[in-house]
């Protein structure tokens, strides 16, 4: 009998990762580089429901997911945006047509404060959309013996979303956790979210906590 395959299936926590893409201080803090030429009154006007939406809900359920990875054993990694130079000449020309440049080792290239990373986990400094294009993931996270990926992060429709799609092009299985990605309105969310269903499982952070820990009770 052939077997049947899915992707709707829980994950392996020993054979899972966790990937946290770009909640980093150039774009997911109020002062963060990205909005430097832009007033108050303009980030509230353009990102005022990102933040809002990244503080009530998105950030929490991130903090909350890894927190149960790392009880579970499962591998928590981060993808940010950071140049390996000062002024950016290595970017890709996408990132170079959109004024992202965040220069190596500089502060818009840390994590926000509640994602610090750990000391041993691993962390892809990104020139792309997606993380598999433009770092070693895909090798590390084999060498790790991952199948099952979760994603979460910023923005759902964008970086998160190619990560998505790459991710299941090259063959592991992925599990998206709906409210822990943030984007720039509630429809990019939703649309998003529709037009990727079909290269991942999604669900909510709550009933994949619960998954996380009925799968390694004891």
């Amino acid at each position: 009998m052939s077997e049947t395959l899915s992707r709707e299936v829980p994950i392996e926590p020993a054979h899972a990762a966790l990937l946290i893409v770009d909640v980093q201080k150039y774009n997911s803090t109020w002062e963060g580089g990205e909005y430097a030429a832009l007033s108050d009154a303009e980030k509230e006007g353009r990102f005022g429901y990102f933040f809002r939406t990244l503080k009530e809900s998105g950030l929490p359920n991130m903090v909350l997911l890894r927190e149960a990875c790392r009880r579970a054993g499962i591998e928590v990694t981060y993808t940010l945006i950071e140049s390996m130079t000062a002024d950016g000449r290595d970017r890709s020309l996408d990132y170079k047509i959109s004024g992202f440049n965040v220069p190596k080792g500089s502060r818009d290239a840390q994590m926000v404060d509640e994602l610090t990373p750990g000391p041993d986990e691993i962390v892809f400094p990104k020139t792309s959309s997606s993380v598999f294009m433009s770092t070693n993931i895909d090798y590390v996270l084999r060498n790790l013996g991952t199948r099952y990926l979760i994603i979460a992060g910023c923005l759902t429709d964008q970086c998160v979303d190619s990560a998505v799609r790459d991710a299941c092009d090259l063959g592991y299985l992925v599990t998206v956790p709906t409210d822990a990605c943030v984007t720039l309105s509630a429809e990019r969310h939703e649309w998003s979210l529709r037009l990727n269903r079909g290269y991942c499982r999604q669900v909510t952070t709550s009933a994949l906590l619960t998954e996380i820990a009925r799968l390694t009770v004891g």
